[in-house]
C-alpha cells in the first residue's frame, strides 16, 4: 500500500466547501428583484432554485468518477474555472432564459464538496478521515446560514447581481489557492472512465456501502422534513414573527455545526460505526422526548423546537462517519462513492421533505413534523446498526 499523499491545507478544503453551497442560497433575498428585472412571475424566477439542484444531483454522479480517473486537482480546477465563467454570466445576464442557461452550468462546483471528501479520503486513514470531515462538515452548515444576509448587503448597498460578482470574486479567489495548494492526491487511478462507470455496480451490490448511504439519506431526510413543516408550525401554531421563527428554524443547523465540532473533535477516539449509532440515537431519542411533551400537553415553542435540536446535533455527529465509511468501502472508488452517496442523499431527501409537506396541515402540523422526523430518523437508526453489523463481518472475514 502506497502512503498517504500530502493533503492540502484545511482551509482550502473548507473554503471549497463553502464555496460549494454558498450558490444556493446567496441570492434568495434578491429574486423578487430579480424577477422583475427580467420581467417574469416569481414563481418562474424559482426555477433557479429547481434548475440548480436538478444539475448539481446529476452533477454528483459524474464528477465522482472523473476524479477517480483524471484525478482530483483537474477535476476541482475544471469545476472553479466553468463556475467563475458561468458566475460572470449570471452577472451579465440580460434575459431570463440566458440567466437560467448560466445558473445550470454554476452547479458544476456543487459536487466539489464530493471531490473535498475524497482528498480528505487520499490523505488520511480511516479514523482521520471522519474527523477532518467534521470540520469540513461546519463551513458546510455555516455557508448555507450566512449566504442569505450577505446576498442581502449586497443588493441593498448595490444590486442583486452583486452577489454573482461576490461569488465569482470567491471563486476566482478559491481557485488561485487550489492552483498552489492542491496537489493531486489521487494514487489509485483507474484506466479509463468508462472501466470507471462499469465500478458502480462494486458499490451498489455493497450492503456496508448501502448501508452508509441510507443512513445518510434519512439522516438528512429528518433535516429536510424539518425545513418543510417547521416554518407552518411556526407561523400557524406559535403566531411567531418571520424574525423570531428564522432564530429557530436556524437552530438545527446550529446543533449540526456544534455536532460536526463534536465529530472533528472525538470521532477518532471512536470506531466510525460508534459514532454513527449513538448520533441516530441521539435524534430517535430527541424525537421522542418531543412528542412525549406535546402528547403530555406541553405547548410551549421550546417543546417543539429544543427536540429538533437534537436532530442537528445527531446528523453533525453522523454525517461524518458515514460519508468517510461509504468511502472506505473501496478506496480506489473514494470520488465515486462519495458522489453517489451525495446523489442518493439529495434525491431520496427531496422526496421525504415533499411527503413531509403533503402530510402536515395546520391541525396536525406539531404532530406531524416530529412524527415524519422520527420516522426518518429511525430509518437512518436502521440503517446505522446495519452498518455497524456488516462492518464488524468485513473485519472478521479480513482478520
Amino acid at each position: 500500500m502506497l502512503p498517504p499523499a500530502k493533503g492540502p491545507r484545511l482551509s482550502i478544503l473548507i473554503l471549497l466547501s463553502a464555496l460549494g453551497i454558498l450558490p444556493i442560497n446567496i441570492f434568495l433575498p434578491s429574486l423578487p428583484n430579480m424577477a422583475a428585472d427580467f420581467g417574469v412571475d416569481y414563481g418562474v424566477a424559482g426555477l433557479t432554485l429547481v434548475t440548480y439542484a436538478a444539475v448539481s444531483a446529476f452533477l454528483q454522479i459524474i464528477m465522482g468518477p472523473f476524479s477517480d480517473r483524471y484525478g482530483r486537482r483537474p477535476v476541482v480546477l475544471c469545476s472553479l474555472a466553468l463556475f467563475v465563467i458561468a458566475t460572470i454570466g449570471c452577472a451579465l445576464a440580460t434575459d431570463f432564459r440566458t440567466f437560467l442557461l448560466c445558473r445550470a452550468l454554476q452547479a458544476v462546483i456543487a459536487p466539489t464538496y464530493a471531490v473535498s471528501l475524497a482528498v480528505i479520503r487520499d490523505t488520511s486513514d480511516e479514523y482521520e478521515t471522519a474527523s477532518t470531515i467534521g470540520y469540513v462538515a461546519m463551513a458546510w452548515a455555516v455557508a448555507p446560514m450566512l449566504g442569505p444576509s450577505i446576498g442581502g448587503l449586497l443588493d441593498h448597498a448595490f444590486e442583486w447581481r452583486a452577489s454573482f460578482w461576490f461569488l465569482a470574486g470567491l471563486g476566482a479567489f478559491v481557485f488561485a489557492l487550489v492552483w498552489y495548494d492542491l496537489a493531486e492526491t489521487n494514487k489509485f487511478r483507474s484506466n479509463s472512465i468508462a472501466g470507471q462507470f462499469r465500478d458502480y455496480p462494486h458499490l451498489l451490490r455493497s450492503r456496508l456501502y448501502w448501508a452508509y448511504a441510507l443512513c445518510m439519506t434519512f439522516s438528512i431526510g429528518a433535516f429536510y422534513a424539518f425545513l418543510a413543516g417547521a416554518p407552518l408550525v411556526a407561523q400557524s401554531v406559535f403566531n411567531l414573527t418571520p424574525l423570531v421563527s428564522g432564530a429557530y428554524l436556524g437552530s438545527i443547523t446550529g446543533g449540526f455545526i456544534f455536532g460536526s465540532f463534536l465529530a472533528g473533535r472525538y470521532s477518532h477516539r471512536f470506531k466510525q460505526t460508534t459514532t454513527l449509532v449513538a448520533g441516530r440515537v441521539l435524534a430517535c431519542a430527541g424525537l421522542l422526548a418531543g412528542l412525549v411533551l406535546l402528547g403530555a400537553g406541553i405547548d410551549h415553542v421550546m417543546a417543539f423546537f429544543a427536540p429538533c435540536l437534537f436532530v442537528g446535533i445527531s446528523n453533525g455527529l453522523t454525517m461524518p462517519s458515514a460519508h468517510a465509511g461509504a468511502m472506505s468501502v473501496r478506496p480506489t472508488l473514494a470520488g465515486s462513492a462519495a458522489g453517489l452517496a451525495s446523489a442518493i442523499t439529495i434525491a431520496c431527501a427531496a422526496f421525504i421533505s415533499w411527503v413531509a409537506s403533503v402530510l402536515v396541515t395546520e391541525q396536525n402540523a406539531r404532530y406531524a413534523v416530529l412524527g415524519v422526523m422520527l420516522a426518518s430518523a429511525m430509518f437512518a437508526l436502521a440503517a446505522a446498526l446495519s452498518a455497524r453489523r456488516a462492518a464488524d463481518e468485513r473485519t472478521d472475514s479480513q482478520a
